[in-house]
């Protein structure tokens, strides 16, 4: 154990420095390309505005408020759990971790609990899945009911087994009673952080994407591979865009599915700033991150490609 401390405790140094640097290099980069900066920013403005406000927040605020108001009819675990799940897949994320961490503050959910369930209950809005992905970018909606198929149940029997798995929080009762008396007030004051948080994480990493590129064309020119790479690390809509431009066939199909699963730095970050702001542990998502990447896309080429 003292040898794994020793080597867990040099990795954060080492870890610490590089994100020191990473600021230092972005920041540089953002006073050497304003232009790029503004234009990246109106662009991720522009995202968040057209494609996700309008649908994001009404939905935050009402399953926020049906949380709250259907709390004594699903005190049984198994019934909490579906219903965060199903809460989750209607939405999209961030709506699963926004949900998690209103369980959690109301006591509803143990640390434990709401560290493990928010890698699973974090799933891509079936409208973005079939109306951007399958319509817009394939012409095929077989294919985005297909992939929603594979993750829904295989996130299910996940679901089932941590259930069995897990010792169970009993249900604050006290909390319920307190926050029903003004449920809706609550669910517009709970939404709204997380609505500023999707904001600043899309503008900042469509800044980011737009300022490495620009500067990273002025040394050499990235290999497309590696621009689809890096899109996606940073922004999801945008390396699946990229991806549909490049590639074709059976190659496209799995390059989507992976592209879904594993998600960007931008999802990701807006799931690491709830779970944070709420105590709520980070490790096990990325543990459940690691997990779909490597099982969703297998099953679905063995099933469907």
């Amino acid at each position: 154990m003292t040898i794994l401390h020793k080597i867990l405790k040099r990795v954060d140094v080492i870890t610490h420095f590089f994100a020191i640097f990473i600021c230092f290099t972005l920041i540089i980069l953002l006073l050497l390309f304003p232009g790029v900066a503004h234009e990246g920013a109106d662009l991720g403005i522009h995202l968040f505005m057209e494609a996700l406000f309008p649908y994001l927040l009404p939905y935050l605020i009402l399953t926020s408020w049906l949380l709250r108001i259907t709390g004594k009819y699903t005190a049984h675990p198994f019934l909490l759990y579906m219903k965060t799940y199903a809460i989750s897949a209607l939405g999209g994320f961030p709506t699963g971790a926004a949900a998690i961490a209103q369980l959690f503050k109301s006591k509803e959910l143990s640390q434990k609990e709401a560290a493990i369930l928010l890698g699973i209950c974090h799933c891509p809005s079936p409208l973005f899945v079939i109306g951007f992905v399958s319509l817009d970018l394939i012409n095929d909606v077989t294919i985005g009911w297909q992939y929603l198929i594979v993750l829904h149940i295989f996130s299910l029997l996940l679901l089932c087994i941590i259930y069995i798995a897990l010792p169970h929080q009993k249900t604050s009762k006290l909390a319920q009673s307190v926050t029903a008396r003004h449920a809706f007030a609550h669910s517009i004051k709970d939404s709204v952080p997380t609505v500023l948080i999707v904001c600043a994480t899309i503008v900042f990493f469509t800044t980011i994407y737009a300022v490495l590129l620009h500067s990273m064309n002025h040394f050499f020119t990235l290999n497309n591979n590696l621009q689809i790479f890096f899109a996606s690390l940073l922004e999801m809509t945008n390396g699946l865009q990229l991806m549909q431009q490049s590639y074709e066939g059976k190659l496209l199909l799995l390059a989507l599915v992976t592209g879904l699963t594993a998600q960007s730095l931008s999802i990701h970050m807006q799931v690491l700033v709830i779970a944070k702001s709420n105590a709520i542990a980070f490790r096990p998502y990325i543990y459940m991150r690691l997990l779909y990447v490597a099982i969703i896309p297998a099953v679905y080429w063995l099933v469907f490609i």
